[in-house]
């Protein structure tokens, strides 16, 4: 739907920590240390969960495969 000549702005996909983990393949509380740490950007959703963006994940995930690939890894 256009609104006053704009088109709606898409809101980021957000993932819980149990889906970061899964991409991952890491256990959930390691996600929420790599946050701790400042690798990747937690969102707290009204109930305090964490939520993380799609993107920053998926940024993440291709630098961490994108070096193990260079490395010969799989």
């Amino acid at each position: 739907m256009v609104r006053n000549g704009h088109l709606p702005t898409e809101q980021e996909v957000l993932l819980t920590p149990a889906e970061v983990a899964s991409l991952f393949r890491v256990d959930p509380k390691t996600v929420t240390r790599w946050a701790k740490a400042g690798k990747l950007t937690s969102i707290r959703t009204l109930g305090g969960h964490r939520r993380y963006k799609d993107s920053e994940v998926k940024a993440l995930l291709n630098a961490v495969t994108g070096i193990n690939k260079s490395n010969g890894g799989n």
